[in-house]
């Protein structure tokens, strides 16, 4: 089966490619990894070389094997906070659309109060207020990202509830919440999708921004934003930081080259632009 243009764009390929190596290795840490990424008997902040590709820390831990490692906990806890953003968000935006008034009018007055704080710090008091752990940081983060999602789904339903084929549906005794899943879900799902798949790179970001500042993950976990945090404290050893770091940046930009793509992919006008520039 031909793959459609959007999909064949250079970018793509890469966003496409890089992602799914980084989840084979999320899956294959255990036979990927050369060593134990918890053992503390290499040679201390040992530069990258054989034997340790990617050096070694301040404990003499395998850096390469706790960036493979700490794919198992940024990514599915990554995927999952987004998963989580857009049910809730999408629900509540979803229930402010098609119901209106006093409903309408709840639910965005709570989004418009998480909008008023600036991300970040909203996202350091939540994690704060409820302990350090990954756990919370996660729960912080769905705090500060579900009302974007809330408006945005909002907006898509405000345009289709009255369509025909929706009135259609409530003059035929649908229930809301039938008219809802049957009719109006699947003409929105297309651009929440989008939001969501380039929304994964900002929530890794949030994330592990979080166990940098010491509210996520706690030691010994290896978990790229707390190894990027250890490695500030031996600054002179690059190496501690910077592979933990490229990580981040390189799942970041596969998820938004992806989002693009599935953007393009979407958009009628734009995927006919990008089928005439390859003819």
């Amino acid at each position: 089966m031909k793959l459609p243009q959007a999909w064949r764009q250079p970018l793509a390929i890469v966003g496409g490619v890089v992602a799914v190596a980084w989840l084979v290795i999320a899956v294959a840490a255990p036979l990927l990894a050369p060593h134990d990424p918890l053992a503390q008997d290499l040679p201390r902040l040992a530069p990258p070389g054989p034997g340790h590709w990617f050096g070694t820390d301040q404990l003499g831990r395998d850096i390469l094997s706790r960036v493979m490692y700490g794919a198992r906990l940024s990514i599915p806890l990554t995927l999952l906070l987004v998963a989580l953003s857009v049910l809730v968000g999408g629900l509540l935006g979803a229930c402010a659309g098609y119901f209106g008034k006093w409903a309408d009018e709840t639910i965005m007055r709570f989004a418009d109060l998480v909008f008023a704080f600036p991300t970040v710090i909203l996202a350091m008091v939540v994690a704060a207020a409820l302990g350090a752990s990954l756990a919370n940081a996660v729960l912080a983060v769905l705090v500060v990202a579900w009302p974007a999602y809330a408006r945005v789904t909002r907006g898509l339903v405000l345009g289709v509830r009255e369509r025909e084929f929706v009135i259609s549906g409530r003059l035929l005794g649908f229930s809301a919440w039938r008219s809802l899943r049957v009719d109006v879900l699947p003409n929105i799902t297309g651009p929440i999708l989008v939001l969501a798949t380039l929304d994964i790179g900002t929530a890794l970001l949030l994330l592990s921004g979080l166990s940098f500042l010491g509210l996520g993950a706690k030691p010994p976990s290896p978990e790229w934003g707390a190894m990027v945090a250890s490695g500030v404290e031996v600054f002179d050893s690059w190496w501690v930081a910077t592979f933990p770091g490229l990580a981040i940046l390189t799942v970041v930009l596969a998820f938004n080259f992806l989002g693009d793509t599935l953007r393009d992919a979407l958009d009628p006008r734009t995927a006919r632009a990008i089928k005439e520039r390859a003819l």
